[in-house]
């Protein structure tokens, strides 16, 4: 087989290398993709969450009026029983809605009566007079600011009354803002609202905002604005502070990291449309406790949106902004693990890969150093076989030897007789009786002799001839095992004499296997060459018995014992192993146990088994079936770098 050039190991290393680099730079550009995809995700998920919050203060707002409106509205159900509601009945009613735990977001509950032009004195000098709360009246009670235009609009109840007397008193219908929200209530007959005003009771000068609801006669027609505007009666009022409502509305929490501001946009009726400004600028979360480091922190980029709000029939504007902090952050720790763990990734992926190219490099080389190995064994097999045929030649011809040598020396005898017995025959006295009975007697021995020598020799060339083919051919067919054993005793007689060795055989003759018995005959040679070589060495004689007895479920047990010197269990643990010998450097090449493991194992389909013990013998015991399925063909070739071991763990001597 001829040699194939081994490849250089540095021959690749570019090409790996700039594999390897190529990895390295993908896994990189990866990794920069996960973060900026884990970053626009972080984005979006903030930009969420802004948004999530924006609509809930929005929301949250929206029903914090409503339920005011409401209660408001019930205020004025009230009215529908009875138009003219003493101070001390709506002081009881508004005490019983327990407003400053259930609804703290207010500023007053008033009540506005509708008076007219010629009607304000004795409207004054009424409340006066008025002990319906069970007190003493209101002898300092003044409408004020003084106004001369037409009717009057004055705050007659409010509850609380203390903390809010400046209201107590005052004619709405000279302040323009308010007189223009009771003029669109008594028209419409709904809630409405006023622009931003400063409270007169509320020295802080805090934004503010009262939202009124229209009472009217009982009984009145109120299908028109003109029916509506003559049925009127009063407003039933809420004053709030905004900052208090807001603050009802938005949690503390979250305005660390959103500023939120509200602006009165205008009349619905108007559009609505008013631009934001200082002027119209309800609230803003920045100047309120616990906002300031919102407003102190920069605006978070792309979080910033508007929405809008109508109530009592006005448009507030409420903008949102978010602010940096934990809430509208992103997180590094994330994206900077990722880049961290892409960047080790993208190394150890070029760093796998540089080493798997090096693998199928080093696999490569190692498949032509198997390849070379495999050749040189099958060379060192060829040579083992050789070298037994020739063992076995030399002995045969030992063994013909001396029946082909008593044939010759018989022959020439019998010739050398012929001639003497033709010599007298020609002579004058002529041949006697006793002298032709001699000589018959005489040719009768040598022949005998010679047909003897020359059976032997014929039977020794039968069996070397039978082992010869059945090792050459290695062809399946039906034999007995006992003659197996005969024909290769037959080959070894030399040896085992000169060994002085006696062979004791107990095998029943129907031992018939279908089987290949050139590879069993070249086992049974390997075992008797192994208890010649090792287990007899520096005895005088010993015993080789050879065993067979039919097993269960077809199977034969064929045993080879021999009384030698055994051997050490360092030994013992290695004799399959290849080219492992105890005769290093004195004609053992090693491989004779390793090639009977693979033939008893791959041809035979059996199992082996060995028994030793320094200074007991050894036990060789072959498990073998008496048909091989059909389907079984010899290997062409064996491989030996299998490891054997025996069933009992065991071994033999290898040669």
């Amino acid at each position: 087989m001829a040699d194939a050039a081994a490849p250089s190991p540095g021959k690749h290393a570019p090409a790996m290398r700039a594999y390897g680099y190529l990895a390295f730079i993908v896994g990189l550009c990866l990794t920069v993709w996960v973060c900026l995809y884990v970053a626009d995700a972080q984005q979006q998920q903030i930009a969420l969450r802004f948004q999530r919050d924006c609509d809930k203060v929005q929301r949250d707002t929206e029903v914090r009026l409503q339920t005011y409106f409401d209660m408001l509205l019930s205020i004025k159900g009230m009215y529908a029983l009875e138009d003219r509601i003493e101070r001390g009945q709506f002081r009881r009613f508004i005490g019983q809605l327990d407003l400053a735990q259930r609804y703290p977001g207010f500023q007053a509950i008033q009540f506005v009566r509708r008076v007219a032009p010629d009607g304000l004195a004795g409207f004054a000098e009424a409340v006066r007079q008025d002990r319906s709360d069970g007190g003493d009246g209101f002898p300092q009670f003044r409408v004020h600011p003084a106004n001369a235009r037409g009717e009057h609009y004055v705050i007659e109840y409010t509850e609380p009354l203390k903390g809010n007397e400046n209201a107590f008193g005052l004619d709405l219908a000279a302040l323009p803002p308010h007189l223009r929200a009771l003029r669109l209530g008594a028209d419409s007959g709904a809630i409405v609202a006023t622009e931003r005003i400063t409270l007169v009771q509320d020295a802080s000068g805090q934004p503010g905002f009262v939202a009124r609801a229209p009472v009217y006669r009982n009984g009145a027609a109120l299908h028109t604005v003109e029916q509506r505007r003559a049925a009127l009666v009063g407003f039933v009022a809420i004053v709030f502070r905004v900052n208090t409502l807001m603050r009802e509305v938005v949690e503390p929490a979250l305005l660390q990291n959103l500023r939120v501001r509200v602006n009165d946009a205008g009349y619905l009726r108007d559009g609505g449309a008013a631009p934001a400004n200082q002027d119209n600028l309800m609230f803003d979360s920045a100047g309120q406790l616990g906002a300031k480091a919102a407003a102190s922190a920069p605006a978070a980029p792309g979080l910033s949106t508007r929405l809008e709000l109508s109530m009592g029939e006005r448009r507030w504007v409420l903008r949102f902004e978010g602010r940096g902090g934990p809430r509208y952050s992103r997180d590094p720790a994330a994206v900077g693990l990722i880049a961290v763990a892409g960047f080790i990734i993208s190394t150890l992926i070029a760093a796998l890969l540089v080493a798997w190219q090096r693998r199928r490099e080093l696999s490569g080389q190692l498949g032509q150093a198997l390849e070379e190995q495999r050749a040189l064994q099958e060379s060192l097999i060829t040579a083992e076989k050789m070298a037994s045929l020739g063992a076995l030649v030399a002995g045969i011809a030992h063994e013909l030897n001396t029946p082909i040598g008593n044939s010759l020396l018989t022959a020439t005898a019998l010739s050398d007789m012929a001639v003497e017995f033709e010599r007298k025959l020609s002579g004058e006295g002529g041949v006697k009786r006793s002298v032709l009975q001699a000589h018959l007697g005489d040719v009768r021995q040598a022949c005998a002799i010679m047909a003897g020598s020359l059976a032997r020799a014929a039977e020794l060339i039968t069996s070397f001839k039978q082992v010869a083919v059945d090792q050459a051919s290695g062809q399946r067919r039906r034999f007995r095992l006992d003659e197996l054993l005969h024909d290769t005793l037959a080959t070894y007689a030399v040896q085992l004499r000169r060994a002085n060795c006696t062979v004791r055989l107990d095998v029943a003759a129907d031992l018939e296997f279908d089987s290949y018995p050139g590879s069993l005959g070249q086992v049974l040679s390997n075992l008797l060459n192994n208890a010649l070589l090792h287990g007899f060495e520096g005895r005088d004689s010993g015993t080789i018995t050879i065993s067979a007895r039919r097993e269960d479920d077809g199977m034969v047990r064929l045993a080879l014992r021999d009384d030698g010197s055994g051997m050490a269990p360092a030994t013992l643990r290695r004799v399959f192993d290849p080219f492992f010998t105890t005769k290093m450097g004195q004609g053992g090449s090693g491989l004779g146990m390793n090639i009977v493991y693979n033939i008893v194992g791959a041809v035979l389909k059996g199992k082996i088994s060995i028994d030793s013990a320094p200074g007991e013998g050894t036990t060789v015991v072959l498990t073998l079936p008496l048909a091989l399925p059909a389907a079984v063909q010899p290997p062409p070739r064996l491989r030996l770098l299998r490891r054997g071991r025996g069933r009992s763990g065991r071994a033999a001597v290898a040669a």
